[in-house]
C-alpha cells in the first residue's frame, strides 16, 4: 500500500468523519485545499460532503458553487463525465475551460481530481486536492490518489 494512502483505512470504520478522510488525504499529498463530493441519486449532481482549505474571505462566493455540480462542470464535473483523472498544472492560467472562473478566486494552482466509481463502475463521487503553486501530478500521484478513491468508494 503506498504512503499516500497510510491512515485512511483507519478512518473509513463506521460512519466516517469526511472532513477528517479529506484532512488526512491532503495531508499524505502535502495539499492544502480539497473537496470530496458524492454524487446525489435523485439529482444525479456531485454534492459537497467535504471541503478542506478553501480561503475564507473566498468561501461564502464560492459554497453555493461548490455545493452541487454538475457532471461536467469545473474540475470535479470532468472527472465524473469522463470517469478518470483531471488535472490542471495551474487552475489561474486553465484556457481549457475546464476550470470555471470563480475557482481562481481560490488562488489553487495544482488542482487533481478523480473520480471515485461504485463496484458497477459508476460514479458515486470526487475526490479532488489542490497545491497553491503551479503543481503536475506524477502518474503515481494520480494512481495514488484513485488508490484513495478506491478506498473510500465502500462508505461514500
Amino acid at each position: 500500500m503506498s504512503q499516500r494512502t497510510l491512515g485512511l483505512s483507519a478512518l473509513l470504520i463506521g460512519t466516517p468523519d469526511w472532513n477528517d478522510v479529506l484532512a488526512r488525504t491532503l495531508d499524505n499529498f502535502e495539499c492544502v485545499t480539497g473537496t470530496m463530493h458524492r454524487t446525489d441519486p435523485a439529482t444525479g449532481l456531485l454534492s459537497l460532503v467535504a471541503h478542506a482549505g478553501i480561503p475564507p474571505q473566498v468561501l461564502p462566493m464560492l459554497l453555493p458553487k461548490i455545493d452541487n455540480i454538475p457532471f461536467g462542470k469545473g474540475i470535479a464535473g470532468c472527472a465524473a463525465q469522463r470517469k478518470e483523472a483531471v488535472q490542471l498544472c495551474n487552475l489561474q492560467e486553465d484556457l481549457g475551460g475546464v476550470a470555471k472562473p470563480d475557482a481562481r478566486k481560490t488562488n489553487v494552482q495544482g488542482a487533481l481530481a478523480v473520480p471515485v466509481l461504485g463496484p458497477d463502475g459508476k460514479v458515486i463521487g470526487v475526490l479532488g486536492i489542490g497545491k497553491m503553486q503551479p503543481y503536475d501530478f506524477t502518474p503515481a500521484e494520480i494512481a495514488d490518489l484513485d488508490a484513495c478513491a478506491a478506498l473510500i468508494a465502500p462508505h461514500l
